[in-house]
C-alpha cells in the first residue's frame, strides 16, 4: 500500500473516532479541522494512485462528513436557483 492510501485510511479512523466524541457545536469545528486535511489528502491520493482510487477516497470522506456535503448541495441549489 502507497502511503496516500495508509493516510488516507487513518483519515477515515481519525474522522470516526472523532464523531463518536460527544461535542456541544455539533461536530463543526472537527468538521472543519477534517475537511482542511483531507483535501489535501485527496489529491496526494490522486497523484500517487490515480483518479479511481481518489474518487474512492472522495466517496468515503463524503460518508463521514455528510452533513457539510448537504448543506453544501442546498448552498448551491439557492444559488443557482433550482
Amino acid at each position: 500500500m502507497t502511503l496516500s492510501v495508509v493516510l488516507a485510511c487513518l483519515w477515515i479512523i481519525l474522522a470516526n473516532i472523532l464523531g463518536m466524541i460527544p461535542s456541544r457545536d455539533n461536530h463543526w469545528r472537527r468538521a472543519y479541522m477534517l475537511i482542511a486535511l483531507g483535501i489535501p489528502l485527496l489529491v496526494f491520493v490522486i497523484y500517487q494512485n490515480g483518479p479511481w482510487w481518489g474518487l474512492a477516497f472522495l466517496i468515503a470522506a463524503m460518508s463521514v462528513l455528510r452533513w457539510p456535503v448537504v448543506y453544501l448541495g442546498r448552498w448551491l441549489r439557492a444559488r443557482v436557483g433550482l
